[in-house]
Formats: structure tokens, sequence, C-alpha cells
């Protein structure tokens, strides 16, 4: 581990808490952290006077002393200042001084001019562990993190925080995104533009007038996206990517690759088109342009994410579809050449399912995706929560993040995608961001290790086993409606947009045209999404629904 590695034999460290102050464990979390980073350490106690402190730096003769203070800042103001006097005055100024407490008594220890660091907890141990080390020493152990594989390693098993951001003006998103940055609270930095520039980006004489940072930054040039790179580059650095575009997508792969070094590609399969309203394009058509992108992505080894299943579940689709559908984004990935897939797991879609069912549909979702795993197919585990679920109120809402991204960790993610707290309500701004991530951060810190097995729930299996058998029935179905000679049904774009026209692939919220059935229904029943017979008032299995589909076999 890189922890064990840090410069060994490095000195003395005596520590203890100041004054009248009795709460040591977070000098004591110091010194055992400079343990690991080979230094000798004293633990002199709780509540020990500036003179006590004196005495014992002369008994000792430490190259370092570590002192923390949990009270008031005034009380603080004045114990620390006695103690710079005493210090001052016996001429033991050359020695190393670190200080750990409250953030108002930090900021009095910073104004002190006695401390050559100052903690607060905000930053975690790892902050303690390159100050203490070395910052050089602990880079130097690191793997490469400028990428979304080098930066997984370098952070395992802790995940990736990754959190979307786009302001109504570039400027507010270059400045927004160097706040970001600077606070070193998330690894990916996913920009959002406005649906002008998804849309229209490449033809900007069709786009809408007046509605320049509707949903996103307004990005006109390559150069926005340079500058917003530019501006994250500082703090913790952190990887960017960005939206695919609903149409034209080669063009914006090719430039955000050029421009942001795009981490990895986020590409629907059966979206961004007529169904949606995010372009004019059919089905067909966006389908196969989609897989183009794609296999783009792939032919230069970067990882892709197909943003599918709870595309169809946002829409109201049922679980069953839900799951066949992961399994097809992610049997179209590795058919376009991916080798590194993001399946993305969001949980609360639709908001009112319970967290044991879930639970059942994301493991279902895995267990179909990763069975098509080799030697040339691996695949990430992002999760995250469902953006409909969020309440406009800014406390019920951060309390739902929390809660959210403590039922994702049941499935042991790589990323964790944050979604801001304030989304009901408005974009989130770099604040909120920062805020946001720093609530998935607490859950992290208290439930990353030794969090039980909630996916080993009988419910949540039962649920499991359920939806892995329906949602085989519909891919099963599938190929009938495939023309003949085609070789690949579940990855043929004709095939895939026939089955929406029929209803194989359906949704409730989908206005029923020529290009899909739209006459699907469901129901919430026990937190769980059943397609539904609304005349007899009952759920519908797969293979009774489909049978009642035009043309089924």
């Amino acid at each position: 581990m890189a922890r064990q590695l840090l410069g060994m034999g490095k000195g003395k460290i005596i520590g203890c808490s100041l004054g009248s102050c009795v709460h040591v464990a977070g000098v004591a979390n110091f010194l055992a952290l400079a343990r690991e980073c080979g230094w000798d350490t004293v633990f002199l106690g709780p509540a020990q006077s500036p003179a006590q402190v004196l005495q014992a730096v002369k008994e000792h003769d430490p190259d370092m002393v570590a002192l923390s203070y949990r009270l008031t800042p005034e009380t603080g103001r004045e114990v620390i200042a006695e103690l710079k006097r005493l210090i001052e005055a016996a001429g033991e100024t050359g020695r190393r001084y670190a200080f750990g407490g409250t953030s108002p008594v930090c900021q009095v220890a910073r104004q002190s001019g006695l401390f050559e660091a100052v903690f607060n907890g905000s930053d975690g141990p790892e902050a303690v562990l390159k100050w203490l080390g070395g910052s050089e020493a602990l880079r130097a152990q690191e793997p490469s993190a400028d990428t979304l594989l080098g930066r997984i390693q370098a952070k395992a098993p802790y995940p990736l925080l990754r959190h979307h951001f786009g302001r109504p003006s570039v400027e507010e998103t270059v400045e927004g995104a160097r706040l970001i940055a600077e606070a070193g609270v998330l690894d990916v930095l996913s920009l959002g533009p406005d649906q002008n520039a998804q849309e229209s980006f490449f033809r900007p004489q069709e786009m809408a007038p007046g509605e320049d940072g509707a949903g996103g930054v307004p990005v006109r040039t390559a150069e926005d996206l340079r500058r917003i790179y530019q501006a994250t580059r500082c703090g913790n650095r952190p990887l960017l990517r960005c939206y695919s575009g609903t149409r034209d997508l080669l063009p914006w792969a090719r430039m955000s690759v050029e421009t942001i070094r795009q981490a990895w590609g986020a590409i629907p399969l059966c979206w961004y088109n007529v169904l949606d309203g995010r372009s004019d394009r059919v089905p067909a058509q966006s389908i196969a342009e989609n897989q183009e992108a794609m296999c783009w992505y792939a032919q230069r080894g970067l990882p892709v994410e197909v943003n599918e299943a709870h595309q169809w579940s946002l829409r109201g689709a049922h679980d069953a579809l839900a799951v066949a559908t992961a399994y097809l984004a992610a049997c179209n990935a590795k058919q376009m050449g991916v080798q590194t897939y993001v399946a993305q797991y969001m949980v609360n879609t639709p908001p009112q399912t319970s967290p044991a069912m879930d639970l059942g549909k994301m493991l279902a979702k895995r267990e179909l995706i990763e069975s098509l795993c080799d030697d040339g197919f691996s695949v990430l585990c992002q999760v995250r929560a469902g953006l409909t679920h969020f309440r406009p109120e800014p406390d019920l809402a951060k309390g739902q993040l929390a809660a959210a991204t403590a039922l994702g960790l049941a499935l042991e993610p790589q990323i964790v995608h944050v979604v801001g707290y304030s989304e009901a309500d408005h974009a989130a701004t770099a604040e909120e961001v920062i805020e946001s991530c720093g609530i998935a951060h607490g859950v992290l810190a208290d439930l990353l290790e030794g969090l039980p097995d909630l996916t080993a729930d009988p419910q949540v299996q039962q649920r499991r086993r359920e939806l892995v058998a329906e949602a085989r029935v519909i891919l099963r179905a599938l190929p009938q409606y495939a023309r003949a000679g085609v070789a690949d049904p579940p990855a043929d774009a004709e095939t895939l947009a026939a089955c929406i026209r029929v209803g194989l692939l359906d949704a409730p919220h989908l206005q029923p045209s020529a290009h899909c059935r739209g006459q699907l229904r469901t129901r919430m029943v026990k937190g769980a999404c059943l397609a539904w017979d609304e005349a007899t008032s009952r759920p519908l299995g797969e293979a009774e629904r489909i049978a009642r589909l035009p043309g089924a076999a």
C-alpha cells in the first residue's frame, strides 16, 4: 500500500489536546496516521496546558508537535496565544507545529502564525497522509490518474465521484468548474451543454432563438470546451466528460476527445430521436448512428456507457423491460467493440420503487450484463440516484441523496454518480455540487467498509430471479421481428426499431405514432413496477403481454 511505503524513520511527533479540551480522538488519529508514515509518536493525553506542552517539548525534543482544540474559538484564541508566547520566550520556534480542530478554531489557529498545517477534518485522512509523508512521495506510489481506469485504480476501494454541471453561461460554468476542481470533492465533472448545443452545435443556423442556456451551458465553439477544461487543471484535476449530443454524435465525440480529453463516451441505444423529442431522427436512423459512435470510442480504446435502461424507466416502463434493455445496451456495446463498459444503475426510478425491489432489479440487470464478460469485455459499476424522486425541499432532498447513495453501495460501485440535491428545483450551482459531493463523501465515510450485504435479503433475491426470467422472455421474442438474413438481431438497428414499433419495447409515456406503439400500461405494486392489464386490473406476465402484440408468433 502507498501508505506503508511513505518515508520511514521520519522523526518524532508528540501530540495532545490543548488547554481545557478533553477531546483526543482527532489528535490520536493524527498520531496513528503518522505512525503509518514512519514517525515515532508520543501521546501526552488530554487537556495539556501551554506550560505542560512546553515542558513536554523540552523533555522529548520532538521534530513535530501536534495539538488539537475543539472548544469555542474565543477560548481557543487565548490558549493558542499563550502557547505561542511561551514558545517564543523559550526559543522553541524552530520546531514544526500542526493543529486540528473545528473549522472556527482552525481559522484562529491559522491566524496565529504558529502552525505549519491546520486540519479541520474536511479533507479526510489522505490530506494528512500526504502532508506527513510528503505529497511527492505519495504521488510516486500512485498509478496514473488521468484516465478512468487509472483513477479508479488510484482510489480503490474508494469509488470515484461524478457530478453533472452546466450553468446558463459559459463564463459562470468556467468559474464554477474551477471552484469545483479546487474543492477536490469529485473525480469526474460531466458537462451538460444546453439543448441547442446538443442538437444543433454543428448546425448553428437551426438553433432556437431565445433558448441559449436552456438545460445546460451554451457551448458554441470548441474553444468554450477548452476553457472549461483548462479551468479544472487545478485542485485535484478532475476528469471531464460531456454529453454525446442528440445528433451529429461522431463530430461531438471527436470534439470532446480533442478539447476536454473525454474520459468515456455515454451514448443511448434507442433514444435521442422522435421518441423523446431530442432530435428529428427516426429510431432506425438514431440507433445506427448511436452504434457508430460506440464503435468510434471503442476503436480508440475509450470506455463507453450506454445510458439506455433508465431511459425506459423514466418513461414508466415496467421493471422487466428495464432489465431486458440493460442487457441489450451492453450487448450492443460489446458488438461495437467496446472493451470497458460503464454500466449505470439508476435507483429510485420510477420514484415509488421500494429499496428491496430496486436492488432486485439492479441485481437482475447486473446478472445479465455481466454474463457478457470475457477476456475482451469488462464491466464497471456506476450507481446514481433517480432524478425524478428528489423533492424540491432542500433538506428532504439532501436526505434522499444520502439514502440513494447508501442503497447504491450495495452494488459495490467503482463510480458514484452524485445527483445534486437541488435538481428538483434548479440546476446545481458550483457550491451545490460541492455540497452534494460532501453528502456522498459522508455516506462513504460511514458505510464503505462493513456495510451488511443488503443484496442477500430473500425478498431482493426473489425479485432478481423473477426479473431475470421475465427479461429473458422479452429477449427470446426479439428475433422474430428481424428481417430474413439478419445474423445478430439484438444489435440490428432495423430489428430494434421494429421492436419499438410493435410494442415489444414500449413505455406508457410514449406518444403512439408510426414509430412506437405507446400502449403499454404499468402499475406500482408493493414497490415494483409491473406491466398491467387495465381491463382485468391484474399484472401481465411477459409471455401473455407479448402474445397480444401485433404479429406475435
